[in-house]
């Protein structure tokens, strides 16, 4: 042997030894794979860090940025001001998209849309005409109408809000919930995702928004189809029986041990897992996707449109099955919100997509005793401009990108219900402080009435019984988290 090659090998067994010392975490990880449900569930319990409000989340993610202007922040002085230029101090500064920067003129857009306030327990929840059904459950929402961010652009703040990095590379929340509380059914993924139909879906969403960045990647989002095979490649190909398909996967296991044993590389336990996951699957994924022994009684809280596959409402649906199957997950995300130009008939669009199917989920939930651990979030990824981009008409205008502020809500979960959180100065420009005078929060400090995206996800990881600020990972010499070093749980919220 030659001493580059001795080399090789004393460099060969100092890895070995290395992952040697770590064998019982990994050994530990790779058991809990084949621990029944019970168990495995008993164990997710210890690793939380306190107890939690909520068993699992499902994600309603509007993407694009829907018009706070037009759904919830209820701004009449809009209408006084109607074509007036936007005041300089409430704009104060803030950098604009090149969409509108070339504008001589910023005229003030009030929505074209009535607004109706919900009191419940008297606090008061402001919603538009465009969301009848939703106006319905109000007494189960937490409506935030104090979320912000720094990112303008639509690809940076989708990234920042699911990954809190607006750089791509870091895992999404659903990653970190699969990583910090495992699954509650070994025969279906801890995270799930679906892309529902809508007539407007010009803008892409990345699969690394359900990654897992630098973590294993098991703990990846599994995307659902609405047409086909519900995962791609579940069916087993013609003439291969599920004998065959048994016995591939103990032969390619039998190999992946072995390269295991030799290189103790994490992923390898990671691919053992995929595979035997996507083999309980082809079980359990086609009863799932089954929604014909559903009653006549749930497809009137969803719609009509919940018996087509692929629609908001059907995804909502499957949401609620996902969730009764144990899975810990489930996110939907929603396109064409990106309304610069024709906004009310867009949005009147999308909001028909939506409206029932949002309703449904929340009293299906209610009606099976789910709610209450179960956690409803709804949002995009910023908000829109309270002044026109383009033209301006009473019936028919166009909104920026807004991050200043916008609205989210939450539902069930251990959230306070019927009620308002935050508040916006005279415009839905910027945050407001309790006497109406706007207020320039910050991430690195948490100020009462805001909702920072890293307040947002510290909350949610909150009700699920995980501190945003223990659940780590360690990557390249650092430990990294959702929140990044920031972040605050937002308890006035919290019942």
């Amino acid at each position: 042997m030659n001493e580059a090659l001795y080399r090789d090998l004393d460099l060969m067994m100092t890895r070995r030894q290395l992952f040697g010392k770590a064998a019982l975490g990994l050994g530990t990880a790779a058991m809990a794979n084949l621990l029944g449900p019970d168990l495995l569930a008993a164990g997710n319990k210890a690793g939380m860090h306190h107890p939690a409000k909520a068993k699992r989340v499902i994600y309603l993610f509007m993407s694009g940025g829907p018009s706070h202007h037009d759904l919830w922040d209820y701004k009449p002085k809009l209408s006084e001001d109607y074509g007036k230029d936007l005041p300089k101090h409430v704009r104060d500064g803030q950098r604009i998209t090149g969409m509108t920067s070339r504008q001589k003129t910023l005229p003030l857009a009030p929505s074209k849309y009535k607004f109706t306030k919900h009191d419940n327990n008297h606090k008061g929840v402001w919603v538009s005409e465009l969301l009848p059904h939703t106006a319905t459950v109000t007494k189960e929402l937490c409506v935030i109408n104090s979320t912000f961010t720094e990112a303008i652009n639509h690809d940076p703040a989708i990234t920042y809000i699911q990954t809190g990095s607006q750089v791509p590379g870091r895992p999404s929340l659903g990653a970190w919930l699969s990583y910090g509380l495992g699954t509650l059914n070994e025969d279906l993924p801890s995270y799930v995702v679906m892309h529902a139909r809508t007539r407007f879906a010009e803008q892409s969403l990345f699969s690394r928004l359900w990654g897992t960045g630098f973590m294993p990647s098991d703990h990846q989002g599994i995307l659902l189809r609405s047409q086909g095979d519900p995962v791609l490649y579940l069916s087993n190909p013609k003439g291969v029986s599920s004998d065959d398909r048994r016995a591939q996967l103990d032969a390619l296991a039998a190999i992946n041990k072995r390269h295991h044993e030799k290189f103790a590389d994490p992923e390898v336990l990671s691919r053992i897992k995929q595979h035997e996951m996507a083999y309980r699957m082809q079980t359990s994924v086609p009863e799932l996707m089954d929604l014909s022994k559903e009653p006549e009684e749930v497809f009137e809280l969803y719609g009509n449109d919940a018996r087509t596959p692929g629609t908001f409402a059907a995804c909502c649906l499957n949401a609620r099955r996902l969730a009764e199957r144990g899975v810990r997950n489930i996110q939907i995300f929603h396109r064409g919100w990106d309304a610069h130009g024709n906004l009310p008939g867009e949005h009147q669009s999308q909001c028909k997509d939506i409206d029932q199917g949002c309703a449904g989920l929340i009293k299906d939930l209610k009606r099976l005793n789910m709610l209450d651990d179960t956690l409803v979030v709804w949002g995009g990824e910023f908000g829109r401009t309270a002044y026109c981009q383009g033209r301006l008409s009473r019936q028919n205008y166009g909104r920026d990108h807004h991050p200043r502020c916008f609205t989210t809500w939450m539902a069930g979960g251990g959230v306070k219900a019927g009620i308002t959180y935050g508040q916006t100065d005279d415009y839905a420009y910027n945050i407001a402080d309790a006497d109406g005078n706007p207020i320039k929060p910050t991430k690195d400090k948490w100020t009462p009435g805001t909702m920072h995206i890293h307040d947002l996800n510290a909350t949610i990881l909150h009700l699920l019984g995980i501190d945003h600020k223990r659940l780590t990972y360690r990557y390249q010499g650092r430990d990294f988290r959702l929140t990044d070093v920031h972040g605050h749980v937002v308890k006035e919220i919290i019942a």
